[in-house]
Formats: C-alpha cells, sequence, structure tokens
C-alpha cells in the first residue's frame, strides 16, 4: 500500500509540474525585463549544443528544417548570388526566410536565427531593388545626411525581402587601387569614410542613448549592421586581396582603425573580421585586436562574425588545419562563424576542443551573450517572423529618385575644354542636330552597377534587373527633335562621316569583386582606348569613365574635350544625363588620387612624392542651366 500510494504522489507531482511548465513564464520571453536579465534567464536554460549553434551561421542552400532544428543554428546567410529563384519577388523571400525561421522556433528553447545578406549599394543581391552607386563614389559627395538617407532606404528594401541583417558598411580604407575591392571603400582618406559611417545610423536608427559600444537596432524598418573588414583590409602590400598589411601601430591605428571609433560609437551592431593579415598574422587570429582592442579598449558589445569560411584562410592553403584555425579563431574573439557549408565538421571540431579544455566556457558564453544581445536588442523575439507590410519599397520611386541624387553628386568632372581657355564643353546642348552616344559601357546596366549586383561578380547585359542606362537617360533627356544615334565602337569613318555635334562616349572596366577585380595594369578595357581614338578625334567628345577606381587616362586626355568620372553609378544613369546636360550642376570632389601610371603606386594625398595626373580634392563645377 506504501508503495502505491508513493508511486501515485510522484505521478500527481509529475501532472502538476506538467501543467505548471505548460504555462510556465519564461523572463527571457518578456520583452517588459531588462536585457541583461533576459539575455542571464536565457543562457542558464541553454545546454552546450545549443550554445554552439548559435555561434554558427550557414549558408540558406544548406538550411533546410531539419538542419536548423538538429543543430539549433543561430544564423543563415545568401552568399553573393544566392536566391531562392531567378528574379524572385518580396514574397518568395519572405517566405524561404520564414520557413527557415519556423524551423529555429520549433526547437525547444525557440530561439530565433538570423538571416543576413550583402547589401552593399543598395538591397544588390535582389531583381528590382534599387542599385546606389558603390562607396567610391559616394565618398565623392563629403555628404553624411544622403549617406544617412541612403541607409535607411537600404534598410527598408532589405526588410522588404524579410531579412533583419545586411553585412554593410564596408569602412575600409583603400590605399592602393589595384586591389579588386577599392570600390567598396570611400576613400583614401580616414577622415572621409569617417563621415560616411552616417550609413549606419541610417541601417539601425539613431542610437537613443550614449553608451559607447551597445548594439542597436530600432524596429522593424531597420537592420543590423556590419561594420567591415576590421582590420586594414584596405593597405595590403600591391593591393592584394586578403594579403598582408605591412605597416606600423601608428599606420593601423591612424589610418585603418579611425572609422571603427565612429561605428561603435554609432551603436553598429557588428562588426565582420578581415581575411587580410597585419605584419603576418591573420586578423582572424588576431587576439590583441578583436579581443583586446576591439572588445575590451572600445568596449564594442556587439558580436564579431568571422568573413566567409575565414577561419579555414588563417592556413594557406585554406583548410589546411582546420582543428588549429577553429581554436586561432574562437580564442582570437571571433563569435559567429560564417562556416558557410561544413558545418558539422566545425560543430564536432570545436566539441572535441571545449572537451579537452581548449577552449575554455567562459570564451563560448562571451559569443553566445553577443550574439543574444544583438538578437534581443532588434526585437527577434518578439517578431521573429517577416510579412509583406514592406514590399512596396523595394525600387520604389523615392528611393530611385534618391539613387539618381546620389550618383549626380558622386561624378566629377576633371576636364572641361580640350586646351586651355577653350570654351567649356560642359554642359551639353540638349537641343541640336545628331550626337553621337558610344563606348562598351553605354547602354550596359550590368557594367554601370559593378561586381556584387544580382551575382557576387556582377554581370554583362541589361537583363539583369530594372534600371536605366546612360544611353536612355541621354534619349530621355535630349530635346524631341535631337537625333540620337549610338553604335557601340564606331570606326573612323563612321564618326568622320556622320556630322555629329558632339559625342558621349562611356568606357570604362568590366564588373569584378574580391580577389578577380585585383589589377597590376588598371587599364580601361578594350574596345574603349580604340573607341576614344575613333570618335575623339574626329568631333567634340565628353569620355565618361564607368569604373571602380581611377584608371590610366593618361595617354587619352590630350585627345578629349571633357572628362567626367562616373564609377559604378548603380541602376539610376539618369543622374549622369542630368549633370551632363545641366540640369544640374557638377560638384564632387575626387576622394580618390588619380594616378598618371600604375609605377606610381600606392600614391596617396600627403605622401612626400606626390605627382597626380588629378589630385585629390580636385573636381572642376559646373552651374545649373536656367530653366
Amino acid at each position: 500500500m506504501g508503495t502505491l500510494s508513493k508511486a501515485l504522489c510522484l505521478l500527481l507531482l509529475y501532472c502538476v509540474m506538467a501543467s505548471a511548465s505548460a504555462g510556465t513564464y519564461l523572463k527571457y520571453k518578456d520583452p517588459k525585463q531588462p536585457l541583461g536579465a533576459r539575455i542571464k534567464d536565457l543562457m542558464n536554460r541553454m545546454t552546450l549544443q545549443e550554445k554552439i549553434g548559435q555561434m554558427v551561421q550557414i549558408e540558406r542552400t544548406v538550411a533546410t528544417p531539419e538542419v536548423m532544428k538538429k543543430y539549433f543554428i543561430g544564423s543563415v546567410l545568401s552568399g553573393g548570388g544566392s536566391v531562392p529563384s531567378p528574379k524572385a519577388t518580396p514574397a518568395t523571400w519572405v517566405n524561404m526566410v520564414n520557413e527557415i525561421q519556423k524551423a529555429s522556433l520549433s526547437t525547444r528553447l525557440g530561439i530565433p536565427m538570423i538571416y543576413g545578406i550583402d547589401a552593399v549599394h543598395g538591397h544588390n543581391n535582389v531583381y528590382g531593388a534599387t542599385i546606389f552607386p558603390h562607396n567610391v563614389g559616394l565618398g565623392v559627395t563629403r555628404d553624411p545626411k544622403l549617406l544617412k538617407r541612403i541607409g535607411e532606404a537600404t534598410a527598408l528594401e532589405v526588410r522588404a525581402t524579410g531579412i533583419p541583417y545586411a553585412f554593410a558598411p564596408c569602412i575600409a580604407v583603400c590605399r592602393d587601387p589595384r586591389w579588386g575591392r577599392c570600390y567598396e571603400s570611400y576613400s583614401e582618406d580616414y577622415r572621409i569614410v569617417q563621415q560616411m559611417t552616417e550609413i549606419i545610423p541610417g541601417l539601425q536608427g539613431d542610437l537613443p542613448t550614449k553608451r559607447r559600444g551597445v548594439p542597436f537596432v530600432g524596429g522593424k524598418s531597420k537592420v543590423a549592421a556590419c561594420a567591415k573588414h576590421f582590420v586594414g583590409d584596405g593597405g595590403t602590400v600591391r593591393g592584394i586581396d586578403e594579403n598582408n598589411t605591412v605597416i606600423d601601430s601608428n599606420g593601423l591605428f591612424g589610418i585603418h582603425m579611425p572609422a571603427y571609433y565612429n561605428a561603435i560609437n554609432k551603436g553598429v551592431a557588428t562588426v565582420m573580421v578581415s581575411y587580410s593579415a597585419w605584419n603576418g598574422l591573420r586578423m582572424h587570429a588576431h587576439k590583441e585586436l578583436v579581443t583586446g582592442f576591439l572588445k575590451n579598449k572600445l568596449k564594442f558589445r556587439g558580436f564579431v562574425i568571422s568573413d566567409w569560411q575565414g577561419i579555414d584562410r588563417i592556413t594557406t592553403p585554406p583548410h589546411l588545419n582546420y582543428s588549429y584555425s577553429v581554436y586561432a579563431g574562437i580564442s582570437a574573439g571571433i563569435d559567429m562563424i560564417m562556416v558557410p557549408y561544413n558545418y558539422t565538421e566545425f560543430i564536432d571540431e570545436i566539441n572535441s576542443q571545449i572537451k579537452k579544455k581548449l577552449i575554455p566556457m567562459s570564451r563560448i558564453d562571451d559569443a553566445v551573450k553577443r550574439i543574444l544581445r544583438v538578437k534581443f536588442t532588434m526585437g527577434l523575439f518578439e517578431e521573429p517572423l517577416a510579412d509583406l507590410s514592406f514590399a512596396n519599397q523595394l525600387g520604389s520611386k523615392e528611393h530611385r529618385e534618391l539613387a539618381r541624387e546620389a550618383v549626380r553628386k558622386s561624378l566629377v568632372l576633371l576636364k572641361n575644354g580640350k586646351n586651355k581657355g577653350d570654351k567649356p564643353l560642359l554642359p551639353l546642348p540638349k537641343k541640336t542636330g545628331k550626337i553621337l552616344v558610344t563606348g562598351s559601357h553605354a547602354d550596359n546596366l550590368g557594367y554601370q552597377c559593378g561586381g556584387w549586383t544580382i551575382t557576387w561578380q556582377g554581370l554583362n547585359g541589361n537583363d539583369l534587373t530594372v534600371g536605366t542606362t546612360i544611353l536612355a537617360a541621354v534619349k530621355n533627356t535630349v530635346a524631341p527633335t535631337t537625333q540620337v544615334v549610338y553604335n557601340a565602337n564606331p570606326d573612323a569613318n563612321f564618326v568622320k562621316s556622320g556630322k555629329f555635334d558632339y559625342a558621349i562616349v562611356v568606357v570604362g572596366e568590366p564588373p569584378y569583386a574580391e580577389m578577380f577585380g585585383d589589377s597590376t595594369n588598371l587599364t580601361i578595357s578594350e574596345p574603349g582606348p580604340s573607341t576614344i581614338g575613333n570618335v575623339c578625334g574626329s568631333v567634340k567628345c565628353v569620355v565618361v569613365v564607368v569604373s571602380g577606381r581611377p584608371v590610366v587616362m593618361q595617354p587619352y586626355v590630350s585627345k578629349i574635350d571633357a572628362l567626367v568620372a562616373a564609377w559604378l553609378p548603380g541602376t539610376e544613369g539618369q543622374g549622369v544625363a542630368d549633370a551632363l546636360f545641366g540640369d544640374y550642376g557638377f560638384t564632387g570632389k575626387l576622394a580618390r588620387t588619380w594616378f598618371k601610371s600604375v609605377k606610381q603606386l600606392p600614391m596617396n594625398v600627403g605622401d612626400k612624392y606626390y605627382d597626380p595626373l588629378y589630385p585629390f580634392g580636385y573636381g572642376l563645377t559646373t552651374k545649373p542651366n536656367k530653366l
């Protein structure tokens, strides 16, 4: 009888506990609780595997519901060009993100995953999005308020697809244009890069408190930002991507670090580590800078994320000694690892090292606390699922007008009149007999947008997304009676016999990204030089250079009447025509030195030997035509 009543008591106790737990108050799910209390409560409930899962970021193609649930994955990303379907709509994106999120929410603790994407000049992976000028052009504007507005617009377009996290901005200080990522840098001058960090409150919202280092994301219309790539990525020897930045402490902290102070003061939620090394030590393994300086000295309290396979690349060749890579990367202070595919290998390896006490639990807890802090701060626990409430923001008229404004403010007029004292060619008359528009980049939206557009490396042609080419912009702008003749690469006879009043020649670089853009010669691509030769010898011409950096122009300058640096303007080519035809004046000033010869490189403003074709800060101005 005693045994039976004991069993009944235990059963009754179990039932009471079960019913209580069904309605249990969970402190971490209560938004009224202080942030610290929520983090502490959730972490006390988490198993080691749940903690490790938070530190893992995987590519969306491997993020099945089963994987998300089994490994408690904390984050998912789209790599460059990784989309749910070609020309996917906002609804397709939102459905995909929500399906992954539902798997995360169905786990024991229901911790939402955070989805990230490269939105580096607008929401550039997504069909129909507004593509803004790349950073190399935006630095020319020296206009922090414009950058903030671009951040606000980008956040809305990213949220339109259900995504709450953008891997932007890049705050590299590119010191050598031979680097294939130079167009991702605002300037060779760290002070301009510091000004441009105003894009961060645009993306995230204005930090309500002055507590330095605290991550902030202001609700559903904002996204978590990511300052990258920490640190010195723009200073590598000969501009070789992912290479070694050889510089003393004064150089690193005086040139490459200052923009991080601004980013952290503005509440940037995350920081991405650079592939590059500083004086031989890979940044992904640099504990002194990642933990000692960024976390401890600067008091950064968001999370530190690796770059794509970043820990693998600690060794040369990559993945040579993965055990060491995991140990070095986690020990350095990286909190979230962009794995992005071999997640079981990473999870097994980190488990093994924790078991062997190579990686202490204190390091794991630091990482998880930081990741949860960002997730709680941005309201992911309260509203983990996206909806279509922002769908109409993608590529909206207002955002395209903003991009058009950014294009015209980013243009730099380098020459206006063939010889000294000659009458300026610009602004061009809208009403004239016949004009020639020519060049490989005149009618090519892909070339105009550059790398990191729809795909990682960018595309050739006009079918990639929605936008206005420079040719279309010219046709939109001239008088109805003006005849516009387009010939991508005319021979000299065509030009001579054409009786053109003037020509607009649009040439430059093909699209590229990262190491595929590293260049030792920095020439404009063929047939650009021959087009300049064939056209500018016979008719008054303005040459518009579409490129991610200064390129070799000295051999052609004497033949040219007017020269415009348009950088990589994005989808709104109308902004180029706005200035060419005088609806707006040219105002841009170079934020990069324009060299004469690649033999001079690296050459930056302030150098002892400084003999550029066009110096930093140079730019002719024009007044807008009076209506």
